[in-house]
């Protein structure tokens, strides 16, 4: 997930309401994910070989893009994987530019002298099996065929996610990261690397995230599924050579926005945009209702996803969120987070309503590995917080990586 803060105005709002009516931007491609043949930007690839899949079957010839900052030592111990969430990818710190559509979403907290030092750290940020800006998922090639995977793309889970991550490790000559950090599904991640490979994580930081998914959150999420599945532009999945303007778009851009609410807080919004209504539109005209300013928001970014991102992916990656439980093949929830011994730095975000203080206290409650309790970042900016408080996340970064050091 990538946040756009101060982003309420669309292109729209800025211009007078006859203007912006008449103003239409060129339609999206049917994929807003990265293609063969784009600019690389700063990733690189690595082929990671077949890859056998939790829930049954294979995947083959499984490529990762990945971004890295900073220089591996000698004895390579100085390793740190950084983990994205949703909708993020291997840009994690930088401009935006050709082959990066938007900035690092972690730009406060890494690079030179910051938290995440790159002149002492190695950094390493691969984007997810099953995404869309350069790694094996959908909208990639599918082998043996001269079409992108689509509908046939199998199931994954966050475990096939960290195992793919695992042979990039190998790929890399990383033994060993000294931390794993991660966010919300960047979080899961981090929190299987503890459980899945002890031996190969110093210490992990598991931030706005879970150790099982909820009710609430596969009920939300099967939502979101559900809008990109029910769009005629989905096709079955197999939209991707359609042409532009006419991939699921509707959908996808439902699905945001129904995914922004959950990661903002009903206080926040009401305090940005209250009852206002968008400039130059009039929400309460009986011929030609305007939008209120919080749907103008919405609207936003739901139109820059889908001009970046992948519906297949958004399906994939959601699914596999729905399905995470860090207990899945280890006799249960409580009995893997007790079994983990790699030092856990546990954090919530006291106004997030998609994954709520409860859900990090259950990780500390029933993971001795957990250090210091349960952390929480206070923020009014609800999930969001651990991508937009950096000040209050930086010590906490410290504090993993001063764990994870050999």
């Amino acid at each position: 997930m990538v946040v756009d803060v101060g982003a309420g105005q669309d292109l729209a709002s800025e211009v007078p309401g006859q203007v912006a009516r008449a103003f239409r931007p060129a339609p999206p491609p049917a994929s807003g994910g990265w293609r063969e043949g784009d600019p690389a930007g700063h990733r690189r690839f690595a082929d990671v070989g077949d890859l056998p899949l939790q829930l049954g079957g294979l995947l083959p010839q499984v490529r990762l893009a990945y971004e890295t900052w900073g220089t591996l030592n000698a004895d390579a111990s100085n390793a740190v994987l950084v983990e994205h969430a949703l909708t993020g990818d291997t840009h994690v710190t930088g401009e935006a530019g050709p082959g990066h559509p938007t900035a690092g979403w972690w730009s406060a907290l890494v690079g030179p002298g910051k938290a995440l030092d790159t002149d002492e750290w190695f950094v390493v940020a691969a984007n997810v099996v099953g995404g869309c800006q350069g790694s094996t998922g959908p909208s990639s090639h599918r082998p043996g065929t001269t079409r992108p995977w689509g509908s046939a793309f199998p199931r994954l889970t966050v475990a096939d996610q960290v195992a793919a991550e695992a042979r990039l490790a190998d790929h890399l000559g990383v033994a060993r990261f000294a931390a794993v950090l991660g966010g919300s599904m960047g979080g899961m991640r981090s929190l299987e690397w503890a459980a899945a490979h002890p031996g190969r994580v110093g210490a992990a930081l598991v931030l706005a995230s879970a150790a099982a998914a909820t009710a609430d959150q596969i009920g939300g999420q099967s939502a979101q599924i559900t809008a990109i599945v029910s769009d005629p532009g989905w096709r079955g999945g197999d939209y991707h050579s359609a042409p532009d303007g006419q991939g699921p778009h509707t959908g996808l851009g439902l699905a945001r926005r129904l995914a922004h609410l959950s990661y903002r807080t009903a206080a926040e919004l009401d305090l940005r945009f209250g009852r206002e209504a968008q400039f130059g539109e009039d929400p309460l005209s009986p011929t030609e209702p305007g939008r209120y300013a919080v749907q103008s928001y919405l609207d936003h970014h739901a139109d820059k996803l889908v001009r970046r991102f992948d519906a297949g992916s958004y399906v994939a990656l959601t699914d596999a969120m729905n399905t995470w439980d860090v207990g899945l093949g280890r006799g249960g929830t409580d009995v893997a987070l007790a079994a983990i011994t790699t030092p856990l730095v546990v954090v919530a975000v006291d106004s997030d309503r998609l994954y709520p203080v409860a859900d990090s206290r259950r990780i500390v409650e029933a993971a001795p590995a957990a250090v210091g309790g349960l952390r929480v970042v206070r923020s009014t900016s609800g999930h969001d917080g651990f991508l937009l408080e950096a000040d209050q996340i930086a010590p906490l970064v410290a504090e993993t990586l001063a764990l994870g050091r050999r």
